[in-house]
């Protein structure tokens, strides 16, 4: 019995932290009186404080519409907010005072909404790059679970006296874990259960050259030593030290009612023997494959009877 579990899932979000596109379905008018009564509030207050010019408080309301609202609307309150604050606002000693004043408070208005408009701008264009990239990502990663499905085994072999099954459910749409039916002859077969170092789709990738290699290495009907230092050369020439595969290579002859095993940097596969109510690991006998040029591995062997279980497992089930 083989059982995988991979790491756990962590989807890519991304939210867009300000957003204007509520503008013609209605929902404008709660910022829209937020604007109004902030305008109105400053304009009261420019009126009780008559010795001080408030002006600089029409920013607020102007802010929000420059986040908010649409662009007209916008620059059309910065006229209002000009017009509220030379009605509202001290008095000026001569009308160029009051032309300058007022001509200083349109600049530095539309200066600050043109401002908080491109700041916009800018978020909602990244946004929607951000939501363009995960969609694409999204497509990718279910891309890639659907080529590493195709690797995994689709039917359990029939043999007698033996009963087999397997399963792997990945946390994540693509992981870096692998298991295959190997069907030596009528009697015998050759279980590989392995997990790839890393996660994610770096890990699948490496996975699936994995299972490719296996697949291929099955048809010549090699000793399991020769199948997995094979495996070792192809696997280290693809990828650096730092990627890695930990394997467990299992052979059972139902007549002679045997095992073999090797393993390579695996989790111990777990023998439970009915007869003596016992659980036998069987460790690893070298390292992981695809870490170095050269592997110096040992077959195992251990004998079976009626009622003995086998558990073959990745780290998935361990860290769960």
């Amino acid at each position: 019995m083989a059982a995988i579990q991979a790491e756990p899932l962590t989807e890519l979000s991304s939210r867009s932290l300000l957003r204007r596109d509520v503008a013609d379905d209605g929902s404008q008018w709660l910022p829209a009186t937020l604007v109004l009564a902030s305008i109105v509030a400053v304009a009261y207050a420019d009126f009780i404080v008559s010795s001080v010019s408030l002006g600089y408080l029409y920013i607020l309301p102007l802010g929000i519409s420059a986040i908010f609202l649409r662009n007209q609307v916008s620059y059309a309150l910065i006229a209002v907010c000009v017009f509220f604050h030379d009605l509202f606002g001290p008095p000026y000693p001569t009308s160029l005072a009051r032309i300058t004043h007022n001509f200083t408070a349109v600049v530095g208005f539309t200066f600050v909404v043109y401002v908080i408009q491109r700041y916009v701008r800018q978020r909602e264009q990244l946004g929607k790059a951000v939501r363009q990239q995960r969609d694409q990502l999204l497509k990718d990663v279910e891309l890639a679970a659907q080529v590493q499905r195709m690797f995994l085994p689709i039917h359990r072999p029939s043999i007698p006296q033996l009963d087999i099954a397997g399963m792997m459910q990945p946390a994540r749409g693509v992981g870096g874990d692998y298991y295959d039916y190997i069907l030596v002859d009528d009697h015998t077969i050759q279980i590989v259960i392995a997990d790839v170092a890393g996660k994610g789709v770096p890990a699948a990738l490496l996975m699936s050259a994995t299972a490719a290699a296996v697949q291929l290495e099955a048809r010549e009907k090699r000793d399991m030593l020769d199948v997995v230092n094979r495996l070792n050369n192809e696997l280290h020439s693809l990828s650096d030290s730092s990627r890695y595969v930990t394997l467990v290579l299992a052979e059972i002859d139902a007549r002679t009612q045997s095992l073999r095993y090797v393993n390579c940097g695996h989790n111990p596969a777990l023998l439970f023997q009915a007869k003596t109510d016992e659980v036998v690991p069987m460790n690893s006998s070298c390292f992981p494959i695809g870490m170095f040029d050269s592997l110096a591995c040992a077959i195992n062997a251990a004998k079976l009877t009626a009622g003995d279980i086998l558990v073959l497992y990745t780290d998935g089930v361990t860290e769960a």
